[in-house]
């Protein structure tokens, strides 16, 4: 069941038609070289103020077992304190973020790459708060995602300025043409880095970043004093099937929200 109120919260011609086409030529070309394209400013301050408003709404929210699902981790400022790591799944409760990841802009973006049709994959906000930790570099298609299509797009909207400092993302451009580099729920070592150049791409409020899911990536720790929230958005080939439902059903059997975590079993995020 959806929450209630979050349509009237929707900014007026937030979500365009799905046959808007933002990219330009030039950008759809970067993305085939590189495996990722920057599109500053996708979405303007009066949006992001309403996004930022729906953030607020899911981190504010009760924790309850069967809707967003919710993970922590350790403060790497504070052992004893542990801070909002990320948020999942929560389009289904959400009319606003729902609408807006099916029928706005970055879908239509994704509709472009893709050359055809997209389907929502997977929702995700990562809240990297003081003391958050980063991510080893990594394909997203070591995470076992084959098994569900045969490639991914992900959009990653900056809800606030990300730096360097705060663990904006680091990217390798023209890797994901060699497939996957790395075994399946493992990072990426240090030999398969080895020559490899990530690019740090700072991004301000509002800016979107999409790659492709055999682009290696990852970013370092926020050990400043603000958080460096980001929206995680990803999508699949529609002729490939709408793969959200399985995906997260697989993923609870195994690294479920802390909820619905049994405290006698130790789970670990590998990817």
């Amino acid at each position: 069941m959806r929450d209630d109120g979050n349509t009237s919260a929707m900014v007026k011609g937030l979500p365009p038609t799905r046959d808007e086409a933002p990219l330009t030529v030039e950008e759809l070309r970067a993305f085939e070289r590189d495996g990722y394209v920057v599109r500053p400013g996708l979405f303007s301050p009066a949006e992001m103020d309403e996004i930022d408003r729906w953030t607020r709404e899911l981190e504010e929210a009760p924790e309850v077992s069967g809707r967003y699902w919710i993970y922590r981790e350790t403060s790497l400022k504070n052992q004893d304190r542990k801070v909002l790591q990320r948020i999942e799944n929560f389009c289904p409760f959400h009319t606003g973020f729902d609408r807006l990841f099916r029928e706005g802009r970055a879908i239509c973006c994704a509709d472009q790459l893709f050359r055809e049709p997209a389907v929502l994959f997977k929702d995700k906000i990562n809240f990297k708060m003081p003391g958050g930790s980063g991510f080893k570099p990594h394909q997203d298609q070591q995470a076992g995602w084959s098994a569900y299509a045969s490639l991914f797009i992900t959009v990653l909207i900056s809800i606030d300025d990300a730096t360097q400092e705060n663990g904006c993302l680091e990217i390798v451009a023209g890797q994901h043409r060699r497939g996957l580099i790395g075994d399946e729920w493992k990072p990426l070592d240090d030999e398969v880095m080895a020559g490899m150049n990530p690019v740090p791409l700072t991004a301000h409020r509002g800016d979107a970043v999409f790659f492709d899911s055999y682009v290696p990536h990852g970013s370092k720790p926020n050990l400043t004093d603000r958080p460096r929230r980001a929206l995680y958005v990803t999508y699949n080939r529609a002729s490939e099937g709408d793969q959200r439902v399985r995906y997260f059903a697989d993923k609870h059997k195994s690294f479920p929200p802390d909820i619905d975590r049994d405290p006698k079993k130790t789970y670990v995020f590998k990817v």
